[in-house]
C-alpha cells in the first residue's frame, strides 16, 4: 500500500475509532436486550464497513478478524440464536483486536506482529456451538486478543501459532522441528449463508508486511510526544462538527469582523498608545480566527466531482460512446456552500459534453482521433477565485449551425447574425430554450439546461465562458469566488453614500484631472469613453446610473474623475465614483425581499461607523448600463454600436461625414482621440494650419475637398479625429462624427476597393496612414510634423 493517500487512511482511522467506541456501548447494552434487532443490525453494518474498507486498503489481518466477527453476527441479526455472555465476550475481544490493529497502523504504518488465529478460532467455535461453550471469560479473551492464551478445541488444545503464522509439531526429543500446516476448523457459514473458507490461523507469511503511508513515526505503541507524554491518536485530535453549527460560527465571526471594523474606525482618532495597541491586537486575532473558521468550511472539489465518472460511464454506455474521465486539481478547496451550489451545474455540463461534444467511436476514428474521447476536469486557484474547466476533445460547437438555429427560432435576424462574430454565435447556446439537438431524448434536446447552468453560477457570484474550436473540442470555464460570507471589497462614495465593490471584479484604479481646457474623456455617439492604453473603455457614472443626478452634458466634465476599471464577464468598463475611501474585508448580508430583485445590488454590509453600505453587483451594473445586453449576454446586441469590441471577423469603424456631406469610414484602431476645438484657436505655421494640442503643435487637415484648408461650422467648432504618429499627432478635421459600427472585415480589407455600403449609404473607406503619407510631405513643410 505504499503511496496510499494519507487523507484516506486518516479518515478510515477516525471513522473506525468512532465506530469501535459505539460498538463497546452497543454490545454492553445488547446483553440486557439480546433481542434488539435494530442494535444488532447497526453492529453488523459497522463491522461490515470496517471489513470492506480494510480489504480496499489491503489490511489482511484486520479483514480476517472483522470477517469472522461478521459471520458470527449474521445469525444473531437474523434471530437464529441469541447473544449470551460467551458471545459478548468474543465480540468484545474482536473489538479490542481491531482497536489494537488500528493503533499499530496509526503509529507504525503496519498492522503489527500479533497473531489473532486463536481469537478467530474462538469466534468460529462460538458460531458453531451458538455460544454454548465452557470457559472463555474476560481474562482468557484478553489473552487471546494479545495472542498469549492457548486456543481451545473439542479434544485437545490446538498448537499455539507462531508470529510467522505457522505452527510447529514437537519431535520425540521435545524440540521443535519443521513447520507444519495449522489445523483448520470445519467450514462455517458466512453472511451470505455459504460455507466460509476462513482458516483458524494466519496464512503463510508474505514477502513483506503491508504498509500504509500514514503521517506517523515508525515507533512502538508507546510513542511519546516531545514533552514525554503519550502522543494523541488521530481520533483524539479530530472532531466532527455539524454543518449547521459551522454556519452559525461563521455568522458569529462575521459579526466579530463588523465589530472589529467599528473599533478600528474609532481607535484611528485616539492618541492613546494602549488603545491603539489593543485595537491592533484585536485586528490580528480576528483575522486569524476568521481564517481558521473559513478553513473548516473549505472542502476539496473532489467531493463535487466524485459522482461525475459514474454519470459519464452510464451516459457514454447509453450513447454507445467511449469516454475517459481525467481530473486535475481535485484537491483545490472552496467553501462548502459554493461546493454544493455547483454540483448540479457541473453535472449538466458534463452530460452535455458527453452527449453533444464527444463523437461516437467510428466518427472519431474517421476523423483521425482515438476511438475513446477524453473529458478533462481541471480546477485551480487564480486571482482569489477558483477556476473550473470542463474540456472535451470532441467535435466542438459549429457556429454556423448555432446561427442557423437561432435565426430559425427567431432569436436573431439574419442581419444581426452577419454582424456577429464566432464567439457571439457560440454564446447563443446560453439562450433560454435554445438547443441544437436533432431529436428530443431523456438526455438532451428539451431546451432546458445551459441557461439554467449560467443562472445558477451567476447566483453565487461566478461567471461562465465558452471556448470552442470546430473539430477540436470545447472548454467551459467557470470562475467562482472562494467564499460568499466574507469578501475583500473596495469602499467608495457617491453622492454622500458608501458603496462596496467586490475586489474580485476590480482590475485597476484611474484618476483623471479634468478642466475645461484639458479632459481625456471622449465621446462616441454621446457615450463617454476613456482611452486606456489604446483601448476604448466605456464609462458608467454611478450617480447617473442610480438616478442620484441627471445625466451630464459634454461640457460638464470639469472636475477630477475617479475611474474604477471593472471586469464584467469578458468585457471591461470604468465605473466613475466621487471618491475611493478604503479597501477592507466586508461581511455580506442578504438584502430584504423588496430589494433582492434590483440588478445593481448583491447585498449589504455594515461599515465601521455603523452605517449600512450597499454592495454593488458588477454584472448587474454592466447589464443596467447596457455594457452587457439585457440578459447578460443571453440575447444578442440589438445594434452594432452596443459594444466597443471587435471580433476576428469584423472591424470597428468610425463613421464620419465631410464638409460636402460624404460618408467615410476610418478604422477605429488607427484613431487616437476624438476632439472638438474652437476654430479661432487655429494658427498658421508657414502654409500649414496648426493648433496647440497637449503641449505640442498639431497640424490639421480637412477631410474632403482634396484635403484642403480647415473651416469651422456655424458655431465656430471643429471636429477632429486625432491620428498618432509616434510622439506626434495630426488632426483630421471632419464635419460630423456619426457613430462607431462593426463592419465585416471582408468589406474593408481591400484598400484598393475604396468604397462599401454601410447602413445603406455608400461609404468611402479612409486609410489614415495613406492620408498622412500623401499630405505630410507636401503640405507640412514646417518642423511641426517633422
Amino acid at each position: 500500500m505504499d503511496g496510499l493517500d494519507d487523507d484516506i487512511v486518516k479518515e478510515f482511522l477516525v471513522e473506525s475509532y468512532e465506530s469501535l467506541d459505539q460498538l463497546d456501548s452497543d454490545l454492553l447494552a445488547l446483553e440486557d436486550e439480546p433481542d434488539n434487532r435494530d442494535r444488532l443490525a447497526s453492529i453488523f453494518r459497522t463491522i461490515h464497513t470496517i471489513k470492506g474498507t480494510s480489504g480496499f486498503l489491503a489490511l489482511p489481518k484486520l479483514e480476517k478478524v472483522a470477517h469472522v466477527g461478521e459471520n458470527l453476527l449474521v445469525p444473531l441479526r437474523d434471530g437464529a440464536f441469541q447473544l449470551n455472555n460467551h458471545i459478548a465476550d468474543g465480540l468484545l475481544g474482536m473489538v479490542d483486536a481491531i482497536r489494537t490493529i488500528l493503533s499499530n497502523l496509526e503509529e507504525c504504518g503496519i498492522e503489527g506482529d500479533a497473531d489473532y488465529a486463536a481469537l478467530i478460532e474462538q469466534l468460529q467455535q462460538l458460531l458453531q456451538t451458538q455460544g454454548d461453550i465452557g470457559g472463555g471469560g474476560p481474562d482468557s479473551i484478553d489473552q487471546i486478543v494479545q495472542g498469549t492464551a492457548p486456543s481451545e478445541s473439542a479434544d485437545e488444545p490446538a498448537p499455539v501459532a507462531q508470529p510467522s503464522g505457522e505452527a510447529t509439531a514437537p519431535s520425540h526429543s521435545g524440540a521443535a522441528t519443521e513447520p507444519v500446516a495449522t489445523q483448520t476448523s470445519p467450514p462455517v457459514a458466512d453472511n451470505n449463508g455459504l460455507p466460509a473458507t476462513e482458516p483458524t490461523a494466519s496464512p503463510p507469511p508474505a514477502a513483506s508486511p503491508s504498509k500504509v503511508t500514514a503521517n506517523k513515526p515508525a515507533a512502538s505503541s508507546q510513542a511519546k510526544s516531545s514533552d514525554g507524554e503519550k502522543a494523541k491518536s488521530v481520533a483524539d485530535s479530530t472532531v466532527r462538527i455539524d454543518v449547521d453549527l459551522l454556519d452559525k460560527l461563521m455568522n458569529l465571526v462575521g459579526e466579530l469582523v463588523l465589530a472589529r471594523n467599528q473599533i478600528l474606525r474609532i481607535c484611528e482618532k485616539s492618541k492613546d498608545s494602549n488603545i491603539l495597541a489593543a485595537s491592533q491586537r484585536l485586528n490580528l486575532i480576528t483575522t486569524e480566527l476568521q481564517e481558521g473558521v473559513m478553513k473548516t468550511r473549505m472542502q476539496p472539489i473532489r467531493h463535487a466531482w466524485s459522482k461525475l465518472p459514474r454519470v459519464v460511464r452510464d451516459l457514454a454506455t447509453a450513447c454507445k460512446k467511449k469516454v475517459a474521465v481525467q481530473m486535475e486539481g481535485a484537491d483545490t478547496e472552496l467553501d462548502k456552500t459554493i461546493l454544493e451550489a455547483i454540483k448540479d451545474p457541473l453535472t449538466h455540463i458534463v452530460r452535455n459534453s458527453v452527449d453533444h461534444g464527444i463523437e461516437s467511436p467510428d466518427v472519431r476514428v474517421e476523423n483521425g482521433k482515438a476511438a475513446e474521447g477524453i473529458l478533462l476536469l481541471r480546477a485551480f486557484h487564480e486571482g482569489g477565485q477558483v477556476i473550473i474547466e470542463i474540456c472535451d476533445d470532441g467535435g466542438g460547437i459549429r457556429a454556423d449551425r448555432v446561427r442557423d438555429k437561432a435565426i430559425e427560432k427567431g432569436l436573431i435576424t439574419a442581419e444581426q447574425a452577419e454582424l456577429m462574430g464566432e464567439r457571439e454565435l457560440i454564446n447563443l447556446i446560453l439562450l433560454p430554450g435554445f438547443s441544437t439537438a436533432q431529436t428530443v431524448t431523456n438526455v438532451s434536446g428539451r431546451g432546458v439546461g445551459m441557461d439554467v447552468v449560467k443562472t445558477n453560477i451567476e447566483r453565487i457570484g461566478g461567471t461562465l465562458e465558452i471556448k470552442s474550436a470546430a473539430g477540436e473540442g470545447t472548454t467551459l470555464r467557470i470562475k467562482i469566488p472562494l467564499t460568499l460570507a466574507i469578501v475583500p471589497a473596495l469602499i467608495t462614495e457617491t453622492a454622500g453614500e458608501a458603496y462596496a465593490i467586490p475586489q474580485v471584479s476590480l482590475l485597476e484604479l484611474v484618476r483623471l484631472d479634468c478642466d475645461l481646457d484639458k479632459c481625456e474623456i471622449e465621446f462616441i455617439h454621446d457615450v463617454p469613453v476613456y482611452r486606456l492604453r489604446g483601448n476604448l473603455l466605456p464609462l458608467v457614472f454611478l450617480d447617473e446610473l442610480l438616478g442620484l443626478r441627471p445625466p451630464r452634458g459634454r461640457n460638464d466634465y470639469n472636475e477630477s474623475v475617479n475611474i474604477i476599471v471593472l471586469q464584467a464577464e469578458d468585457r471591461q468598463f470604468g465605473l466613475v465614483v466621487d471618491s475611493v475611501i478604503d479597501s477592507q474585508e466586508i461581511v455580506v448580508k442578504p438584502l430584504g425581499g423588496h430589494l433582492e430583485n434590483i440588478a445593481c445590488y448583491a447585498g449589504a454590509t455594515i461599515m465601521g461607523d455603523g452605517m449600512v453600505a450597499l454592495i454593488l453587483d458588477v454584472l448587474g451594473v454592466a447589464q443596467r448600463s447596457n455594457i452587457l445586453s439585457e440578459h447578460r449576454d443571453r440575447v444578442p446586441r440589438n445594434s452594432e454600436s452596443d459594444g466597443l469590441e471587435g471580433t476576428s471577423e469584423s472591424e470597428l469603424m468610425l463613421l464620419v461625414e465631410s464638409q460636402e456631406g460624404n460618408r467615410s469610414a476610418i478604422k477605429l484602431s488607427t484613431v487616437a482621440r476624438l476632439e472638438k476645438f474652437q476654430a479661432s484657436q487655429i494658427e498658421h505655421s508657414g502654409n500649414d494650419q496648426v493648433i496647440q494640442y497637449r503641449g505640442e503643435i498639431m497640424p490639421l487637415v480637412q477631410l474632403g475637398s482634396g484635403y484642403g484648408g480647415v473651416a469651422g461650422d456655424e458655431s465656430g467648432l471643429i471636429n477632429a479625429v486625432v491620428y498618432s504618429a509616434g510622439p506626434k499627432h495630426i488632426g483630421i478635421v471632419v464635419q460630423n462624427i456619426v457613430d462607431v459600427v462593426n463592419v465585416p472585415t471582408a468589406m474593408v480589407s481591400d484598400p484598393n476597393q475604396g468604397q462599401c455600403i454601410i447602413r445603406d449609404r455608400v461609404t468611402e473607406v479612409i486609410d489614415l496612414d495613406q492620408v498622412v503619407s500623401h499630405v505630410a510631405p507636401q503640405g507640412f513643410s514646417s518642423a511641426a510634423f517633422a
